[in-house]
This record gives C-alpha cells, structure tokens and sequence, in this order.
C-alpha cells in the first residue's frame, strides 16, 4: 500500500528561471565568457505568467533580482519583497548560485551570500553549481585528481558555512552541473554529511560529462533534494552529433518514466522544469528566438501539468 501511494504521490511543478534566458532570465550559457541578453520583462511579471500558467513556483538567481528593478537589487529589503509578492502570488521560491560560472558572472556567489539571499527570499532551497575545471579528457576522469582537489575546496567552503545552513533551517542542494559527475556530487554530499545537504540532479548536464544520464538519476534521486528537469533531444547530422533543448515529450527523454522514478526514489515533492532552447542559427534573430523559447516553455508546462500530472495549483 504504502508503495502504491509513493507511485502517485503529487508533486509540485516549478520552473528555473534559465528556461527564458532570451528573455534576460536565469544564466546565460555556452558562450565561454560574460555574455547575456537583454531583459525584457520583470520578475513580477513573471511571477505574474506563472501564476497564470498555473506553476507552484520557480527558481531564481542573482540575474532575476536585478529585473526586480531596485536600486540595490540583492538588498534584504529587495530580497523580502520579492518573497512576499511569491507568497501572495501562492508561489514557492528557491535561489540558484554559481561559485564561478563560465558564461554570466552576475549568478556567482559565496556560500554565505547565497545562503543570506535564499533566507530573505524566503526560499525553501538554494542549490550551487561547483564550477570544477576538468581535464581535457573527460572519459574516464570520474574522481580525477585534479577534480577532487577542487572537490576539497568546495568541501571546506560549505563545511564552514554549516552554521548558518542550520540556523536558517534551508535545504542546500549541490547539482551535477556541466562539469561533474554524479559520484563526485555523492562524495561531497557524503562527507559533508548534513541532513539539509543533497543533491541536485540534472538530467541534461551528465551527457556534457560523458555520463549516462540514467546513471546520474539512478545514483542522485536517493540523496535529493531537488531536479533541473530537461527534455533534449539528441541530432545526428553532418555538423556532429547534438544535444538540442526541446519542449517537454518532445525531445529524446522518456519524461513519463523519470517522473515516476523521481516519485519512487527519492525524497523530493516537487519538479523544477527546465528548457534549454538554443538558436536555431548563429543569425537567427532574438525575437524568434524569443517566441521560440516562450512556445517551448508554454508547451512544457501544459504537457506536464496536463498529460504528466504534475503540479497542485488550481487541482
């Protein structure tokens, strides 16, 4: 019985706000340096979509602060506000951070920073990408020794901070991002050793790694605390091999069957979703991108919510 119940269990739906990076949003990425795109709506407005569009929450960085429009965006009282518009709109807030982002420096954070954003926020989470430089050669370079010595630093960096993960009471996740794999992310979790840290599991970062993407999920859903929940889909055609962001039941993902084994294997009660559309041509203009990117984001959430099940606004 107990097993039936886990199998339909419901879990809230929420959105990172990278998913509209056209739009200013979240990170930028894949550029190799500080390269981003012009905001074009606020964060209240869109707070405002996803009440609209019926989402239980999002997740937010340093970049989404600054579309708040204050003078001192990362401000307490900035920071408290943006909570209390959430609370009022019935959505759930997590703060994202980055140590050394390769692509958009404005996410990077301390620990500490982080921690006192997501605490004013409100967030129920903050989850930190590690920003591990590896060697060249990525297979076979799980635990690498010039990855682990990295991993020791990050180590000591989130053991310092244990006192103020306690005193806020807020569930820290550490992600597989682009640059690790998912027993390094376990080895930190684990020697860290905090019933308030987990992991964050990607579902499109361990293919960057060279990683089975069932692996990662396999060995992360246990310990986590929280998913970045993509849909790709894999092209072979004479430019290589790609792995190009698509809308959710679009892409190469059996998204049906990693919901459930979220449900199944771990502890978490909500889903944040994630597009990662890209251009469609290195000259493709920023509006269709845009509307592209906005299609794809209104198409996930409706496949979710509708033919998926997820999400608890307006059941």
């Amino acid at each position: 019985m107990a097993h039936a119940a886990r199998n339909v269990r419901p879990l809230r739906l929420g959105m990172h706000t990278y998913t509209l990076h056209f739009f200013g949003f979240g990170e930028s990425w894949g550029f190799g340096k500080d390269y981003f795109f012009d905001q074009v709506m606020s964060l209240y407005e869109l707070m405002d979509l996803c009440d609209e569009l019926k989402l239980d929450g999002l997740q937010l960085t340093k970049v989404d602060l600054i579309a708040s429009g204050a003078e001192d965006p990362y401000s307490t009282e900035n920071c408290q506000k943006i909570g209390a518009y959430a609370k009022e709109k019935n959505l759930f807030i997590e703060f994202n951070s980055s140590f050394n982002a390769g692509s958009d420096s404005r996410v990077n954070c301390t620990v500490e920073e982080a921690l006192r954003i997501g605490h004013d926020l409100g967030a129920e989470l903050v989850k930190f990408s590690l920003d591990i430089k590896r060697p060249l050669k990525f297979y076979g370079s799980c635990m690498h020794p010039e990855v682990m010595k990295q991993m020791a630093v990050r180590y000591e960096e989130f053991e310092a901070a244990k006192p103020l993960i306690e005193k806020y009471g807020m569930q820290v996740a550490i992600e597989n991002h682009t640059d690790t794999f998912a027993d390094e992310i376990l080895w930190i979790v684990d020697k860290l050793n905090h019933p308030l840290i987990g992991t964050c599991v990607d579902t499109a970062n361990p293919l960057q790694v060279m990683e089975n993407p069932s692996y990662a999920m396999e060995k992360m859903l246990p310990r986590a605390y929280c998913i970045h929940f993509s849909d790709d889909i894999i092209i072979v055609d004479p430019l290589g091999v790609h792995d190009i962001g698509a809308a959710h039941g679009q892409g190469s993902y059996d998204c049906p069957r990693m919901i459930q084994e979220v449900r199944m294997k771990s502890p978490m009660e909500k889903i944040i979703l994630e597009n990662e559309i890209a251009f469609k041509s290195i000259d493709e203009p920023i509006e269709e991108a845009r509307e592209r990117e906005m299609e794809a984001f209104k198409e996930s959430v409706r496949y979710l919510r509708d033919e998926c099940g997820l999400g608890l606004k307006g059941r």
